[in-house]
């Protein structure tokens, strides 16, 4: 693994024919979610049968959050968590389809340079995504650059800023994208995920849909659902 600087982000470079993400296999690019770790996904590049060659990429948020967080727990923007321990306390579920996080727009420049830099790593199909606030940056990216995409993977994600996504769904048709959530999640509501699904299909993009009975969480049949996917449009050069 190599662990370098991209876009102002702290990157860490997986796979490929060095181990630190060189050569011209499909490239995988996951951003991880709130509070976690830069190298929160990084295991993913160990755990997933994807094609030989397949090079990784996992970049930190630029936001450090409080020591009361721990370690390195980081975000693409902040979040207000009274509000979110005031929706768990009560079972209301946060619908926050029509907002714009403050934040948002600074964090899709930086992801959106970030790829720009890594086009210069070599060719090979690209794969953007990333679980919970990284699977909401990411589809933001996928619709606000015509920056080539092999798929959008989007785990325990939800609809944001839906009045400026929705408009732009149409020029990702015919995109691959894995979309997963579990029907227990306490954090982001399952029927918006499954609102975002049916809307991006509508509006042209092949979905591959992972329900399952669970949390806010990663569990073997996302693991398998994704390494199906990863296969299929790695191999679709």
């Amino acid at each position: 693994m190599k662990t370098t600087t991209m876009a102002g982000l702290t990157t860490r470079l997986v796979g490929g024919t060095d181990g630190e993400g060189g050569g011209d296999g499909p490239l995988v690019v996951l951003l991880h979610g709130f509070g976690a770790p830069g190298d929160d996904l990084v295991p993913l590049a160990e755990v997933l049968p994807v094609p030989p060659g397949t090079r990784w990429a996992f970049p930190a948020a630029p936001l450090k959050l409080p020591g009361g967080w721990g370690g390195e727990s980081r975000a693409w923007w902040m979040i207000d968590m009274a509000e979110l321990e005031e929706a768990m306390e009560s079972g209301r579920e946060r619908d926050m389809s029509k907002r714009v996080p403050a934040g948002l727009v600074e964090a899709r420049a930086q992801i959106s340079a970030l790829l720009g830099e890594l086009e210069q790593l070599g060719p090979g199909p690209r794969v953007l995504g990333g679980f919970s606030q990284g699977a909401m940056l990411s589809c933001d990216v996928a619709l606000h650059t015509d920056r080539a995409l092999a798929g959008l993977v989007m785990m325990s994600g939800t609809y944001l800023a839906e009045d400026e996504w929705h408009p732009r769904m149409q020029a990702r048709a015919g995109l691959r994208v894995f979309q997963s959530h579990g029907t227990r999640d306490p954090l982001l509501p399952h029927a918006l995920a499954e609102r975002l699904r049916d809307d991006l299909g509508k509006a042209g993009a092949r979905i591959d849909w992972v329900s399952f009975r669970g949390a806010h969480e990663i569990p073997r049949e996302v693991l398998v659902g994704l390494s199906s996917f990863l296969n299929e449009v790695g191999a679709a050069k």
